[in-house]
């Protein structure tokens, strides 16, 4: 399954990896021991993540393209600027990382993605795709104010190279004309041209110094022709262009300014590092286009690699997972048994969608992620996924809206924060009926500060015409997807919906009241204190109550089920109950639901008398880690709620 590169016979070879302390231990290495350096490099990056999950596919694709890149060119001085982030497995692990690899992902080790207070190899953090030419222009615009002298290279793929912002960053660069360096990784997420030998021969024309040399010498001479030198000059590059063109994929990135190289194998270690150390001393924009194998060298990783993309533990002879993402199997008292709110979603929506063929499911590049890769099979005409273009995701739903279709829009709460302008002019002023799924809203875990959706509640409860709800449980997030395809959901404005990356908990009760635009459901009456929780903290919240009532406290407990608007009618009569009350939810308490309870209560005048404390996530960048262990150090259990409520109860009067 695995390719091992080092030969075991007659006894145990030390690994190559062992030695690598930084890149400049590779750079006077041969070409066979780069090529039995990647072979440990993929098994090391297989051995961890088939331990505890993280990204493989993208990461074994990578790994000569890395090397290759950290032999020619001088890092740190130069600069290296990875887009997306889940491809830089192999560069950690040169890069002085190497004994600490195996706490990858965990809370207090290595982040799955470039961290520049991990390291200085680390030049610019990313986790969300599409940034590499942007910052890596930055960094060439930088070196000729100050005067340094230091190549800048952007490392894109993986699909980010679909995303408008890539392609901003490409036209800026090629109207600059700085010196920078792209590398696409192009293994089939984004374009996939051939790789053929007549490819290969004109790079190595096209990259050779002597060509170059020759290049710009007769574009001088040429030019110097009186009368007629410039017309033939013109006509010459011309006919470079058209046999460019007609043999390589590269017309639209000469359009745009680059001088295009490719494409070249991006797993033959001597084309990468040649044609690396020719294009490094070309002048202007310039992008090379390798070509790899998503999942190279792991046998069930290059069959399925949507499914290694992101990988939950496996068993690495069989590429079989480990063990089931849903956390809990609890059954509730209607016989529903809990699962993924993912899972929930993709099979409600879908469900849904048979019965209205008004409804269209959008993602973008996360139809597995999402869920609506059951609906993309079952409804494929009602299916769009539009690759890694948030902004673009969101104004097309729009465009659908105006015209009586039914968008649902399936973006992770953290992804959908590059589209706020577009959700603030082309839905909500215009009212649209758009359906927001936020999947991963609050700490996903070990992706780390770059994937929790913190903020979601305060990016959109802000935007008139937006309703924003949390489900508790499994059912109630059935419930609310049906109520928000129906008169009294999208039908009157825009409804998003978030919802955690975890199981979800077994309903606590029977059905109760219907869902209705900002009416919430009180489930535990009380006298001492109320508890009124949002979404994932609604059980959470019940558990503290029964803790506190062991403890002779009687606690209500409320599902605010909205986060805007506020059920007002709800609020009203536990201020006049109780003299105190906690908020409970997974978001930031900076404008988060909390905060919007505050507000109402200072409107209302109840703050004199009843004391109202707000429990949520830190104003700060949580780090990643396991998602129950974020939890437990945000003060989000039970046992924490408990203690809150609990010193509120107990606090001298």
């Amino acid at each position: 399954m695995v390719r091992h590169a080092a030969n075991q016979e007659g006894g145990n070879v030390e690994r190559l990896l062992d030695r690598v302390n930084s890149p400049a231990d590779i750079r006077d290495m041969t070409l066979e021991e780069l090529e039995q350096l990647a072979g440990e490099i993929r098994e090391r990056i297989i051995e961890v993540v088939s331990a505890k999950g993280g990204h493989l596919a993208s990461n074994l694709g990578a790994v000569e393209l890395i090397l290759a890149l950290h032999k020619v060119f001088d890092t740190p001085r130069d600069k290296i600027v990875w887009d997306v982030g889940h491809q830089a497995y192999a560069h950690k692990l040169i890069t002085g990382r190497r004994d600490r690899f195996s706490t990858l992902r965990d809370h207090g080790g290595l982040s799955g993605f470039p961290s520049r207070a991990e390291s200085p190899y680390d030049c610019f953090g990313a986790g969300h795709s599409s940034t590499s030419v942007s910052a890596a222009l930055g960094m060439a615009y930088a070196r000729e104010l100050r005067g340094e002298d230091y190549k800048a290279v952007a490392f894109i793929g993986d699909g980010a190279l679909t995303a408008g912002m890539a392609f901003e960053a490409l036209n800026h660069a090629g109207h600059a004309g700085l010196d920078i360096i792209v590398v696409l990784n192009d293994n089939e997420m984004a374009i996939s041209p051939s790789v053929g030998a007549l490819s290969a021969y004109l790079t190595r024309i096209i990259t050779a110094t002597v060509y170059n040399r020759a290049k710009t010498d007769i574009e001088l001479i040429l030019k110097k022709i009186p009368g007629i030198g410039t017309k033939v000059f013109k006509a010459a590059r011309r006919l470079e262009e058209t046999i460019k063109n007609f043999v390589t994929p590269g017309a639209i990135f000469e359009e745009l300014g680059f001088r295009y190289v490719g494409p070249v194998d991006g797993h033959n270690l001597a084309v990468l590092t040649r044609t690396l150390e020719n294009i490094r001393h070309l002048k202007g924009p310039i992008l090379l286009h390798a070509v790899t194998k998503k999942g190279s060298g792991y046998g069930p990783a290059e069959q399925d690699p949507a499914g290694f993309h992101g990988a939950s533990p496996f068993d690495v002879e069989t590429g079989n997972a480990k063990g089931k993402k849903v956390l809990e199997k609890d059954e509730g008292p209607n016989g529903i048994v809990s699962k993924a709110y993912t899972d929930v979603f993709a099979e409600t929506i879908l469900s849904l969608a048979e019965k209205d063929d008004r409804i269209v499911a959008i993602t973008a590049a996360m139809a597995p992620g999402t869920g609506l890769d059951k609906f993309a099979e079952a409804l494929p005409e009602r299916f769009f996924d539009v690759g890694i273009a948030e902004q673009h995701a969101v104004t097309f739903a729009a465009g659908l809206a105006v015209q009586g279709v039914l968008p649902v829009v399936a973006i992770y709460s953290t992804f959908l924060q590059r589209a706020y302008d577009q959700i603030v002019h082309d839905v909500c002023i215009q009212n649209l009926p758009v359906l927001f799924a936020l999947d991963r809203a609050g700490l996903v875990g070990r992706d780390g500060p770059t994937h929790h959706g913190l903020f979601d509640i305060a990016y959109l409860r802000a935007i008139p015409n937006m309703t924003v709800a949390a489900p508790r449980d499994a059912e109630q997030l059935r419930l609310m997807l049906s109520w928000a395809m129906s008169d009294d959901g999208i039908a009157r404005g825009p409804v998003a919906i978030r919802y955690p990356r975890d199981a979800a908990p077994a309903p606590v009760c029977e059905a109760g009241e219907p869902i209705r635009r900002g009416v919430g459901e009180l489930l535990r009456e009380g006298k001492d204190a109320a508890i009124v929780a949002l979404g994932s903290m609604v059980h959470p919240s019940l558990e503290a109550a029964r803790m506190l009532e062991n403890e002779g406290m009687n606690v209500a407990v409320a599902d605010a089920r909205f986060a805007k608007p506020l059920d007002a009618e709800l609020l009203r009569r536990l201020f006049s109950d109780v003299p105190c009350m906690v908020t409970v939810e997974e978001h930031v308490l900076d404008g988060g639901f909390g905060s919007a309870v505050m507000e109402f209560a200072e409107r209302e005048g109840c703050l004199q008398k009843v004391v109202l404390r707000g429990l949520g996530l830190p104003s700060a960048f949580v780090e990643h880690g396991a998602r129950s262990k974020l939890l437990d150090l945000c003060g989000l259990t039970a046992a924490a709620i408990a203690e809150q409520v609990r010193s509120l109860i107990q606090r001298p009067a």
